[in-house]
């Protein structure tokens, strides 16, 4: 037994790195390049990698992918990440108590086999939804892991996705039928950037916006930071954290109310604008504007600038997701602004792109059909979160199939209530959650309330984590398995399965020590609990991955054929979609106002101001004790979320964690820059260090997410293991029901309320009291004082009653409501007035009995599954040599004379020759070898001569019957 302990993170000090470096001649011979890509965030940057002998000795941008060739500090330490002295190499297996940090090294496939023992006992024992999965942001094949899932039964994988674009995706697809997300900039006149700051997140992208602004583009930015981006806006809306839902309002309230909305659209393409106008009439500017701490007229003016320079797009940053109880308000008003600007799927506008038609999504890999119904029910938050859980996923999905013909993936758009698990860890409530398995995630710094989480997983009888690094996480885990990382894996990047294009890269790599890739994980651990492995048919990713764009018909016979040649894939751009398909793709086929989705979910169908959990003018009392509002959540580079704090290198650039505090307040409360600090909410408190700066409001502190030390000993203090506590703004933040959003589940980051004071001379360090987690979160005593079903929501569901079919329904088919039309259930194909079915994705029509496709051209019905043709009277159709008979019936096509037809056996035949004649090309068919005959002597064609020979005495005549002399 090879014991290992305390597992060092490799980070020796934060000394200045060695900048001395050698120049790798990438000429010599031996060296490939490779297509590859960044694997450090979303973007997923171009990567060339120069290989020699196995090993990546040199990388760079790629000049022509969409990236131009640039790459940030986090995509050049690919090198430094692949080969760094603190990852995890191979699987660990605890042998110490939890978090003691004693480790046995053992097989992978050991490891697996064992996991999987123990997964099976759990699921036996307890069922299936005893065993939960959290998952990374983008860090793993995700329909992988959730094809596993629903093969073994458990419909509670979850991932941050709450906090980032999937409550406003499916709120606007509520609206519109599918999340406006791709803008296309090149032809618009304005644009609002909000809650996000490319100058300084997205690489490659700042130059684009400020060259457009250049040639005209009007640029809007929404946020409380004096940011990069801020300070090149046309209009900068510096409003007050958290308030983002009161102002959308009021600017939909402006362009309504000062006729600044599209007529025509609204008049053709909406749905319930009467109803919205009504609706808003209250959400004045002169309303918003002590709310948002914006003047009236700053907020008209916005308005203005984008309804008045048209076509337009609003780009979205996470901002709307993190606001808690009043997140999904924000995005449902934002979303309506646009539509009713007539900004939705038209060039210079916000695109639609839908499910991809061509290749298969995410959705399609990953067996939700294996998923019983009942299981579904058990999902951990869904009798509260309904929008982004089975309750409202299921609604939107069969929407989504019923117009576009595939849906979105259950991966990020269904899921569990993360807090919640975590709650019902510790709880029993609504059960015993007893197996948690973390895939690229360190939940201690992703997920709010940090100290409730870390008791969590200090509290979980079975944890197994996949990741590059000792987390906190994995310090508490019964064992640690080893991932491949970026340069040792192919990826593939398909926006979250949400878009109809792609980008690929290779493996540069073959993974190194133990790693695996996480579909090798997920396979194998399948495989080892007794899954089918029909349903697992790839080894590789690259044998997936070619198997998902094997329906577009390209040139390729590999994945890697594909990257080598084509690297990305977008099909052309379709704007106005919505003319050509003769509506929008929500149940009316109109723009819904007043969603009917909402509605029929228990919630209200328009956006209704809430404010943010804790503000000055709804909870003074919590403003009196904490009066400064606290922002956090933002991402910062060098990093992103809790990774790279382990690289020597880029933490140099940002050794310690640092708040904005404006000189003002900072004079105020005796602060100078780089002062030791305490943040405190109810929830608890953090130290940060003063970065005093005038780039947000005087009474705002910013704060930023991730901070972690990783260069501690994690086992030396079990309570705050590597500092995990001590510097992360989630021990500030709260997932109180109460404070969630009652649709998407998102919890409150942002708007929270705080207190700031320097550390004391003897108030400097972190204490076991500070650390010490409760539930609810705001309790002012340790432990847990209510049980999640205790707990209430901001705003109760809504009683809605279904409207019932006036006729009968008939079996196999769904009644839609909103549309009052009958689908098929199983295809969701639409019951045409004419009594076919009309498949939504080709527009073609089936036969309602037998789900045969109608071929126009033949007029005959197809199976496609056996590719069989039928007659309009359902009788098969007999085919001889390729030819089409009519047994018992007359030739429908004219005879030529010299032929027979013959009724038992459908077609035209000469003398006694077996041959059979086709009518569409003049030959006859031998129905043994194809060969094809003249219809006057039966001779046989020659192709390699091009002539016609009598086979009876071999002699080769030209195509007019003219004897060949040899």
């Amino acid at each position: 037994m090879t014991e290992i302990s305390k597992t060092s993170s490799g980070l020796k000090g934060l000394v200045a790195p060695d900048t001395v470096s050698t120049e790798v001649d990438i000429n010599q011979d031996g060296v490939e390049m490779i297509k590859s890509l960044c694997y450090f965030c979303h973007a997923n940057c171009g990567v060339l990698a120069y290989v020699k002998d196995g090993d990546v000795i040199k990388i760079e941008g790629d000049p022509a992918y969409s990236s131009q060739g640039g790459l940030c500090c986090r995509g050049t330490s690919a090198l430094l990440h692949v080969n760094h002295p603190a990852r995890i190499n191979h699987v660990l297996k605890r042998v110490g108590e939890k978090g003691e940090g004693k480790w046995e090294q053992i097989p992978y496939d050991q490891g697996i086999q064992e996991v999987a023992d123990k997964l099976n006992q759990i699921k036996a024992e307890s069922g299936a939804e005893a065993v939960a999965s959290a998952g990374g942001t983008t860090r793993t094949d995700d329909w992988a892991r959730r094809r596993f899932l629903n093969q073994f039964g458990t419909p509670n994988g979850f991932h941050n996705a709450l906090l980032c674009w999937i409550p406003t995706f499916m709120a606007e697809t509520c609206v519109a039928g599918w999340s406006p997300f791709e803008t296309d900039l090149g032809q618009a006149k304005s644009l609002i950037l909000w809650g996000m700051n490319p100058g300084a997140s997205t690489l490659g992208g700042m130059h684009g916006y400020t060259d457009l602004q250049k040639a005209g583009l009007k640029i809007v930015v929404v946020d409380p930071r004096y940011s990069e981006t801020a300070s090149k806006a046309d209009l900068w809306l510096p409003l007050r954290p958290g308030t983002d839902a009161a102002l959308a309002l009021a600017m939909l309230n402006t362009i309504i109310y000062e006729g600044l909305y599209d007529f025509e659209f609204v008049a053709q393409w909406c749905d319930g604008f009467d109803e919205l106008q009504e609706h808003v009439a209250e959400y004045t500017a002169e309303w918003a504007a002590p709310i948002t701490w914006l003047d009236a007229d700053q907020i008209r003016q916005a308005a203005r600038l984008y309804a008045m320079n048209t076509p337009g797009c609003i780009q979205w940053g996470c901002t709307w997701d993190q606001i808690g109880r009043a997140s999904t308000t924000g995005s449902h008003a934002i979303a309506l602004i646009r539509a009713i600007c007539g900004n939705l799927d038209v060039p210079g506008g916000d695109g639609m792109p839908g499910p991809s038609l061509g290749f298969l999504t995410d959705e399609e890999m990953e067996a939700n059909e294996c998923l019983p119904e009942e299981q579904k029910a058990k999902q951990i938050g869904s009798n509260k979160f309904k929008l982004t859980s089975w309750p409202g996923y299921q609604i939107i999905s069969d929407n989504a199939k019923r117009t576009w013909g595939k849906t979105l993936p259950t991966e990020w758009f269904c899921e569990a209530h993360g807090p919640s698990v975590f709650k019902a860890i510790l709880t029993g409530d609504p059960y015993q959650v007893r197996a948690l398995i973390v895939n690229a995630t360190n939940p201690v710094n992703s997920y709010g309330d940090a100290k409730m989480t870390l008791a969590a997983l200090k509290k979980c009888e079975f944890l197994v984590t996949v990741d590059y690094w000792m987390t906190p996480t994995a310090l508490f885990s019964d064992y640690v398995f080893p991932a491949a990382g970026a340069l040792e894996r192919p990826t593939i990047v398909t926006h979250y399965g949400a878009t109809d294009s792609f980008m690929g890269g290779r493996r540069a790599m073959q993974p190194k020590y133990d790693r695996h890739t996480d579909m090798v994980f997920w396979r194998k651990l399948g495989l080892a609990c007794g899954q089918d492995p029909e349903m697992w048919p790839w080894e590789t990713e690259e044998e997936a991955y070619y198997h998902i764009l094997k329906p577009l018909g390209l040139a390729i016979e590999c994945y890697d054929d594909f990257v080598d040649r084509y690297r990305m894939y977008y099909p052309p751009l379709h704007q106005n979609k919505f003319i050509a398909n003769g509506g929008f793709w929500t149940p009316s086929g109109k723009v819904e106002c007043n969603s009917s989705i909402l509605r029929e979910l228990g919630y209200v169908g328009m956006p209704t101001y809430v404010g943010c959990c804790e503000n000055e003018i709804d909870t003074p009392e919590i403003a009196e004790e904490y009066p400064i509002v606290l922002t956090t959540g933002g991402g910062f580079m060098p990093y992103h979320h809790s990774e790279h704090f382990q690289m020597q290198a880029i933490r140099y650039l940002y050794p310690d964690p640092y708040f904005s505090i404006n000189p003002v307040l900072a004079e105020k409360l005796n602060i100078s820059y780089g002062d030791w600090c305490w943040i405190e909410t109810r929830r608890g408190r953090i130290k940060m260090r003063a970065n005093v700066e005038a780039e947000v409001h005087p009474n705002v502190v910013f704060a930023p997410r991730g901070w972690w030390f990783p260069e501690r000993d994690g086992s030396a203090d079990l309570d705050n293991p590597f500092g995990c506590l001590e510097s992360n703004v989630n021990v500030l933040t709260s997932v109180d029901d109460w404070d969630c959003d009652p649709m998407g589940g998102s919890w409150a980051n942002r708007g929270l309320m705080c207190k700031v004071y320097k550390c004391g001379d003897f108030d400097k360090e972190f204490k076991p009291e500070d650390t010490q987690f409760s539930i609810p979160g705001s309790s002012k005593e340790p432990g847990i004082h209510m049980t999640p079903s205790e707990m209430k929501l901001d705003r109760e569901p809504i009683p809605f009653e279904k409207p019932q079919p006036t006729e009968e329904v008939p079996e196999g088919y769904e009644w839609v409501w909103q549309n009052n039309t009958l689908y098929q259930k199983d295809t969701h194909f639409r019951l045409d007035e004419s009594g076919w079915l009309v498949n939504p994705r080709t527009k073609g029509y089936h036969d309602a009995y037998t789900g045969w496709r109608y071929d126009a051209a033949n007029e005959c019905l197809v199976d496609d599954e056996t590719g069989k043709m039928y007659t309009m009277d359902r009788d098969e159709i007999v085919f001889v040599a390729g030819v089409r008979c009519y047994p018992g019936q007359a030739a429908p096509y004219e005879v030529p004379e010299n032929l027979t037809w013959n009724t038992e056996k459908g077609y035209a035949t000469l003398g006694d020759k077996p041959y059979v004649y086709d009518p569409n090309s003049g030959w006859m068919m031998d129905p043994e070898n194809g060969a094809f005959h003249d219809a006057n002597y039966g001779w046989l064609y020659d192709a390699g001569s091009g002539h016609l020979v009598d086979e009876a005495t071999g002699k080769h005549y030209d195509m007019s019957y003219e004897p060949v002399e040899e």
